[in-house]
């Protein structure tokens, strides 16, 4: 993409897939077409963590759980290496209806570190920021049916996403200008269930390319992304 003089690099921050996400409606492959279809260098897959809304029973033992989690990011990277878009793996964890994700960590760290699932949220936030993970709160003023209050955590996140493409314009608002009052990272994403079917998308961009997540989380926290929106041309 072209943004005046210069060629940016664009990264969809929060993508849901089916089947390991219960709620997304569009699979690894129907994602990864769309987003190399608009010119994307690259997407994070976020499905809902073991404590969201997963795809696979809560009864089973971490270790298989985690398996099946990674299944849609294992595919990802393979269909990315085969069509020419960089795909990374992140999280979307839950707690009483707020949402973070969570960047840096590899598989092998939760296959590794079993005892988050035990922790409070803000000691697990914690946990994951002493450990190199870039922690988001996502969409923090969404108002939905099946929400009944909003919870914040300004001290165990670094930013906040003040805009997501799915949530109402004075939501969105509203986060910008908590991440202001707090001097927080200002973040994007669209949050996609749907592949093509968005109206619009959101996310972050940059000069030069994400080489990994760990190069991610760096450029982040120095600074060098910026948010940006587009409408989708297909809808």
């Amino acid at each position: 993409f072209h943004f005046g003089e210069y060629a940016m690099y664009l990264y969809e921050t929060h993508l849901h897939t089916a089947p390991v996400s219960a709620c997304a409606r569009a699979s690894v492959r129907e994602s990864l077409e769309f987003y190399k279809q608009m010119g994307y260098a690259g997407v994070f897959i976020t499905n809902h963590f073991l404590d969201g809304n997963v795809n696979i029973s809560h009864k089973l033992p971490w270790e298989e759980r985690l398996k099946f989690y990674f299944t849609d990011y294992e595919a990802g990277v393979e269909l990315g290496k085969e069509i020419g878009i960089s795909v990374f793996f992140g999280i979307e964890t839950s707690y009483n209806g707020a949402d973070f994700l969570v960047y840096g960590l590899d598989p092998q760290w939760y296959l590794d570190h079993q005892e988050i699932k035990d922790m409070e949220k803000p000691q697990q936030l914690s946990y994951f920021m002493e450990h190199g993970a870039l922690v988001i709160h996502a969409h923090p003023f969404r108002e939905r049916d099946y929400l009944t209050s909003v919870l914040l955590f300004p001290r165990f996140v670094h930013g906040v996403e003040i805009d997501n493409a799915v949530n109402k314009d004075f939501e969105n608002q509203v986060a910008l200008q908590y991440a202001n009052n707090y001097d927080l990272i200002h973040f994007a994403g669209s949050d996609n269930h749907v592949a093509g079917n968005i109206r619009r998308l959101a996310g972050v961009q940059f000069e030069a390319p994400v080489l990994s997540e760990t190069d991610f989380v760096q450029k982040v926290l120095n600074g060098q992304a910026s948010v940006f929106q587009i409408n989708n041309s297909q809808k």
